[in-house]
C-alpha cells in the first residue's frame, strides 16, 4: 500500500484527489489548517472523511511539515495548499504570496534535508502565463502573471524547477487552468452563477449580478484534473505539464449554458456592476495540453459547456438531498 500526504486536503482538488487515491488503495494522510466540521464539508460530500487520517497543521510551518513527512515517510506528497482565489489575492497579496511560495519552499526543503525517495507534486496554475494576447500557452511559453496569485504560483514553479535541477528531487508542477465542480466555494464565479441560477429557478431570488462577462477561459472538470496530478507522479522522470481542455469559452457562454439547463433566459436575470471588476484581468486565456496527452496519456473529456451542465445537475441533487427529496 502506497502512502500519500495531501497538503490542502479539504479543498476541491484535495477532496477529489483523496477519493481517487483511496480508490487506488492508498493510505491517505490529509493535512489542513482546521479539522473542524465546518472545514471538511467537501470530504463529507464525497463520503470519504472517515477514510482519511487528518492532521491539523499548516504548510507555512517548516518544523510541522518536516515532522509530518518524517513520521509518515510517504511515497507521494501533493502540495494543494494555499489561497486559491485570484480575486482574493488582490485583497490579500502578502498572505497569498507567503502561503503559496513559502509553503512550497518548506516542502522542497523538507524533501531535500530528509533525503527520502518521495515524489512531490506542486499545484501550479495557468495564471502564471498572464496575458499572452489570446495565444494558446504551452510549457515553453514565457510567464507574465497579472495577479498576486499568478506571481506567487510562478515563484513556486521556479522553486520546484530549481530544486529538481540542483538536488535531483522528483518534483513536478501541474499548470492547471480553470477547473470547476460542485465542491467549489460560493465566491468562485462559476459556483456563484450556478447557485444563484438555481435559486432563481426556485423563485428564491430574481437577479444575478456579475462583473465582466466577456472574459474567456478554458474551464475543465476538476475530478478529471486530479487524475493528471496522479499520473505525473507515476512517470519515471519528473516534468511540468499544462492541464487544460484546449477549449476556451466566454463567461457569457457559461452563463447561457447554466440557464439553458434550467430552461431560463439568462438575459432576463443577469446584470453587470463595475464593483465586481478586478483591478487587472485577462480578456482571453487559451491552453495547449498536447504534452499531457502525448506523455501522460491524459486528455480532458469535458469542456466548459459540460461543466456548466454538470454543476447545475449536482446543485439540484444537493438541494434535493437537503430537502429529503
Amino acid at each position: 500500500m502506497k502512502t500519500a500526504v495531501i497538503f490542502g486536503v479539504s479543498g476541491q482538488d484535495g477532496a477529489f484527489l483523496s477519493r481517487l487515491l483511496l480508490e487506488k488503495q492508498y493510505r491517505v494522510i490529509g493535512v489542513c489548517r482546521n479539522t473542524g466540521n465546518a472545514f471538511l464539508n467537501n470530504l463529507d460530500l464525497l463520503n470519504i472523511r472517515h477514510r482519511i487520517e487528518l492532521i491539523p497543521s499548516s504548510i507555512g510551518h517548516f518544523d510541522h511539515v518536516k515532522q509530518i513527512v518524517q513520521e509518515y515517510k510517504p511515497d507521494e506528497i501533493y502540495n494543494l495548499a494555499g489561497q486559491s482565489s485570484v480575486s482574493r489575492s488582490f485583497e490579500e497579496p502578502v498572505a497569498t504570496f507567503e502561503g503559496i511560495s513559502m509553503g512550497t519552499l518548506n516542502l522542497l526543503e523538507t524533501v531535500r534535508t530528509l533525503n527520502l525517495p518521495v515524489k512531490l507534486y506542486n499545484a501550479g496554475s495557468g495564471d502564471c502565463f498572464g496575458n499572452i494576447k489570446g495565444q494558446a500557452a504551452t510549457e515553453e511559453t514565457r510567464f507574465n502573471p497579472a495577479s498576486p496569485y499568478g506571481v506567487a504560483k510562478a515563484c513556486a514553479f521556479w522553486q520546484v524547477g530549481a530544486y529538481r535541477d540542483a538536488y535531483g528531487i522528483f518534483a513536478c508542477t501541474g499548470l492547471l487552468f480553470n477547473h470547476e465542480s460542485y465542491l467549489r466555494p460560493a465566491q468562485f464565479v462559476t459556483q456563484k452563477i450556478v447557485k444563484t441560477a438555481c435559486r432563481i429557478a426556485h423563485g428564491k431570488c430574481s437577479e444575478l449580478i456579475l462583473g465582466n462577462i466577456g472574459i474567456e477561459r478554458d474551464w475543465g472538470w476538476a475530478p478529471e484534473y486530479v487524475v493528471a496530478m496522479w499520473k505525473m507522479l507515476q512517470q519515471e522522470t519528473p516534468d511540468d505539464y499544462i492541464i487544460a481542455t484546449g477549449t476556451t469559452i466566454s463567461l457569457e457562454d457559461f452563463i447561457r449554458a447554466v440557464f439553458q439547463r434550467l430552461n431560463l433566459d439568462w438575459k432576463k436575470y443577469v446584470t453587470t456592476d463595475h464593483r465586481f471588476l478586478r483591478p487587472s484581468d485577462i480578456a482571453t486565456i487559451r491552453a495547449n495540453p498536447q504534452k499531457a496527452e502525448d506523455r501522460l496519456g491524459w486528455k480532458a473529456k469535458f469542456t466548459g459547456y459540460d461543466v456548466a451542465r454538470m454543476m447545475v445537475e449536482a446543485e439540484l441533487n444537493i438541494e434535493g438531498n437537503q430537502l429529503g427529496l
